[in-house]
């Protein structure tokens, strides 16, 4: 039986497409060429932020948030950054009596913003927050404890095959993977895709998922 369901926030809960043009107009370059390159480090299994250095070598995230703070120009997102589809799928699972939480790889900031945003979770927990970022196992366990501590019964939301549905597998809980986002449409390793409890193209789909599993007994 699922009884939580945790979802991870860029990609998943959040479209991010308005945050890379942001980051494509500070850095000077034109929006296609920061996404086709954005693109191609993805595939070739680099962290995000070397999409940054191959426009500026020194680049460091830290030191840029802070001068975009200072410019009056700070990475942030809003109510309209949200997927149409999240905030009615997370509403439905809270309705079905589960315990909603979110858990992403967020900055500072973006714990305050997604409380403003006042979604209808339990528990909202970020990388920052908690002093350990996805993929480690740390960050899962962590998951595992907020949703009350048995990781069988917990199940993990998330658009990256790497950093969301492996690490969630590994600690025990269920995952379901969600296509969309760079990362959805670029990444899919069936060894790690097939494992998943369901596979979706939208969080419209999930609630009835989720009934439907539980309905059965698991």
């Amino acid at each position: 039986m699922i009884s939580a369901v945790f979802f991870d926030v860029g990609g998943t809960i959040l479209d991010e497409s308005r945050e890379f043009a942001d980051w494509a107009d500070w850095l000077g370059v034109p929006r296609h060429t920061f996404s086709a390159v954005f693109g191609t480090v993805i595939a070739r299994g680099l962290d995000y932020q070397e999409v940054f250095r191959v426009f500026r070598p020194d680049f460091d995230l830290t030191t840029e948030l802070a001068r975009r703070e200072a410019a009056g120009r700070p990475e942030s997102f809003a109510e309209e950054d949200l997927y149409p589809d999240a905030r009615e799928c997370l509403t439905s699972l809270k309705d079905q009596g589960l315990f909603v939480g979110l858990a992403g790889n967020q900055p500072a900031h973006a714990e305050a913003t997604l409380r403003d945003l006042d979604l209808p979770v339990d528990v909202i927990g970020t990388s920052h927050g908690w002093g350990v970022a996805k993929p480690a196992s740390a960050f899962f366990e962590r998951v595992v404890d907020a949703g009350g501590g048995v990781a069988s019964s917990i199940l993990y939301v998330g658009d990256r095959p790497d950093n969301d549905v492996r690490p969630a597998l590994e600690v025990g809980m269920k995952a379901c993977l969600i296509r969309r986002g760079p990362w959805g449409y670029i990444l899919d390793p069936s060894e790690v895709a097939e494992r998943c409890l369901f596979r979706i193209d939208s969080l419209v789909e999930l609630p009835s998922l989720v009934a439907t599993h539980n309905a059965v007994g698991g």
